[in-house]
């Protein structure tokens, strides 16, 4: 359950990680940041909610040739920044910097927080050999056995999103090398689902990874 595991991934914290990786800086759903964090050259937003996007911590990342990949519903948060918007859907499939996006589906099954919608996504990028799944938010949904991902970031702290035990049965069907928890330890869930997650996942290693 090492952080040694993913060199050159930091978990900033809920759903936010930053990955630093084929000479490129990348987050995911950056928010409440903390500390002075190194400028991005990819940020990807999984939603409009605001702990998933968040205006005054995008503008922190921002440089001159940063592109900001987001679902449409988030155009408005981000435009004034100045920020470069690619607007995606769930479907879509693009290269931007070098790096191979694939738009997959994150909604939940039986409450209405994140409907089934093009707005509210996931993302699998590859960075030079290693696919790596970022889940957003989202419940056990059947799209996840088609997924490929050697690095798989998903949701534990249930309410909003899978709890531990669903999460480990979305590990079983994606398969990853290695599995890494989130979403927990800020509005819901705590450290406890983390462990918990990672005692009921099999045949795949898991990576609790320290909050910075």
């Amino acid at each position: 359950m090492a952080a040694e595991l993913l060199p050159g991934f930091h978990w900033l914290g809920h759903a936010s990680f930053r990955i630093e990786a084929q000479k490129l800086v990348v987050y995911f759903d950056p928010w409440q940041l903390r500390g002075n964090q190194p400028k991005a050259d990819l940020i990807f937003i999984t939603h409009d909610h605001h702990d998933h996007c968040s205006p005054e911590d995008v503008l922190r990342l921002l440089k001159p040739d940063t592109v900001v990949v987001a679902p449409e519903d988030c155009l408005a948060a981000l435009q004034p920044l100045g920020a470069q918007v690619q607007v995606v859907r769930v479907g879509d499939r693009l290269t931007l910097k070098g790096v191979s996006v694939e738009v997959v589906p994150a909604y939940n099954v039986g409450k209405h927080f994140h409907p089934q919608e093009p707005a509210n996504v996931g993302y699998v990028i590859t960075l030079g050999e290693m696919r790596v799944y970022h889940a957003g938010d989202t419940d056990l949904i059947p799209e996840m056995a088609q997924i490929k991902a050697d690095i798989a970031l998903l949701p534990v702290g249930g309410t909003y999103t899978m709890d531990a035990r669903e999460a480990a049965q979305a590990v079983a069907r994606i398969r990853p090398r290695i599995a890494v928890p989130m979403h927990f330890g800020r509005i819901v869930g705590d450290v406890d689902d983390a462990h918990r997650f990672a005692q009921l996942v099999q045949d795949s290693e898991v990576a609790i990874l320290p909050e910075e």
